[in-house]
């Protein structure tokens, strides 16, 4: 009578994707107990809305365009020169500050761009333009 003997010498060819699953679960579950937490205080302005769009997650600077046509700057009215020369000196202090634009929806796209553009040449490299969800 033969006995067959397993070959337990071989090479493993299967990979255990066991650990990876449970990783993945593990930073998923930590990502949605976590996102609730980010929430910003916002001043109200209606702006446009978009089909699709990402929740920022770092800290950022609020610049307002409301409808009047006037600029807020973390919730303090201000000239666009007054905005230009604040944002120079906020740059010269932390030079990776982000800045987050919500305007109007009833402004034309043309001056909101202008305001854009003079945020821009303030210094500012990453600017976040807001939207709200359909």
């Amino acid at each position: 009578m033969a006995v067959a003997v397993a070959d337990d010498e071989g090479p493993i060819t299967g990979i255990n994707v066991t650990p990876l699953v449970d990783i993945i679960l593990v930073v998923l579950i930590i990502f949605m107990a976590t996102a609730p937490l980010i929430q910003r205080r916002a001043i109200k302005v209606d702006v446009p809305k978009a089909a699709h769009h990402e929740r920022s997650a770092t800290e950022a600077l609020q610049i307002v365009f409301n409808a009047e046509r006037q600029v807020l700057l973390s919730g303090r009215l201000v000239s666009r020169e007054q905005l230009s020369k604040a944002l120079v000196s906020m740059i010269a202090a932390t030079p990776e500050l982000h800045v987050t634009l919500s305007a109007d929806q009833s402004i034309p796209y043309g001056e909101v761009v202008g305001l854009l553009d003079n945020v821009r040449s303030s210094g500012v490299r990453k600017v976040g333009l807001e939207v709200r969800n359909r």
